[in-house]
């Protein structure tokens, strides 16, 4: 587990106002800035964050703490049991005792819910703080289910520097991906790579693995790229990863896979539910799925229908994520 107070104030590598500080291996701003405006504070927050209350009367308050888990949930009734509640279950057991509510942002998703299954359990984030601020709980944990820190993400930064004066203390733990082994931090992409290497089922050699993420227009789509060379230095040569939404997409995908010869492809999502996009972007019998395209191409396609929540040890890592967070909320 990464230690939160190596990484809890992290900040933009510029030597006239950010420095290292080798005593926790992370950005902080330099000593010498002697202005701390909140612009320069909020740059040099990267990791996981903290906020403390100076309020007095919020500082004086009856530690009452919660965890509340940001996912952005699915419609898909059987993958959100394997996938988030399952992960969300884990981070309860290795809380017991504390209160763990799951969020989830996506407003349509829950609407869907609702719809088609007659009620929802789930949330916004803005009405679990509601009820929670309610309840009296003064301490809150937000752990994010993302996988990068994209749009997503800058929602759940959104939520926390929204509603974080709301309570005596508030943090919200990294995506899961976020350090890439830079100043001495973990290097969370080849953890992943890791551990979906371990979650695939057995291939040919002349196999090709096809990724599929969801993409975003967000800088964070740079991701993508390194876990593809992460990939190949990680001995999976045969894999590649694609985006539904961003870059590279499927055409690109395709292009790759005929240039080097494959002629037989398993498709696998690398989104924490095998939903919609899997189930109908990616392994459809649509004209436009990426199956079908493949297959108008002469190759032979199987798809592996599995959310990265099943997956044992993604579970594992967001149980670390969770607890980055916790340990902050406890200052520990």
């Amino acid at each position: 587990m990464k230690n939160w107070k190596k990484i809890l104030i992290a900040g933009l590598a510029c030597s006239t106002l950010f420095g290292v500080n080798p005593a926790n291996a992370a950005y902080s701003l330099n000593e010498e800035v002697k202005d701390v405006t909140p612009a320069l504070q909020m740059a040099s927050e990267i990791g996981v964050l903290k906020y403390e209350n100076p309020n007095a009367a919020m500082k004086n308050a009856k530690n009452k703490d919660a965890i509340v888990i940001l996912s952005f949930g699915t419609t898909y009734k059987d993958s959100r049991a394997k996938t988030i509640d399952a992960t969300a279950k884990a981070i309860a057991n290795e809380h017991k005792g504390v209160k763990c509510v799951t969020a989830f942002t996506s407003h349509i998703v829950i609407d869907h819910i609702k719809e088609n299954e007659g009620k929802c359990d789930y949330k916004t984030p803005e009405d679990t703080l509601a009820d929670l601020q309610r309840e009296g709980y003064t301490r809150i944990a937000l752990v994010s289910f993302d996988v990068i820190p994209g749009m997503e993400y800058d929602y759940a930064k959104a939520i926390f520097n929204q509603y974080k004066e709301q309570f005596k203390a508030m943090t919200l733990s990294t995506s899961l991906m976020y350090w890439q082994g830079q100043e001495e931090q973990s290097d969370d992409v080849l953890e992943f790579v890791n551990a979906v290497k371990e979650g695939l089922p057995k291939v040919d050699k002349d196999e090709a693995i096809l990724l599929m993420a969801h993409g975003t227009p967000h800088p964070a789509n740079a991701y993508y790229s390194v876990i593809n060379t992460r990939l190949h230095l990680a001995k999976m040569k045969n894999a590649y990863v694609y985006t539904v939404e961003g870059w590279p997409g499927i055409e690109q995908a395709i292009h790759r896979i005929k240039r080097i010869g494959y002629k037989k492809v398993l498709l696998v999502p690398i989104m924490m539910v095998a939903g919609d996009h899997a189930n109908n972007d990616m392994a459809g019998d649509e004209p436009d799925s990426h199956k079908s395209l493949l297959e108008k191409e002469g190759i032979t396609v199987r798809s592996y229908l599995h959310g990265l929540g099943e997956n044992k040890k993604i579970q594992k890592i967001f149980v670390e994520r969770a607890n980055e967070a916790w340990d902050a909320l406890q200052g520990k």
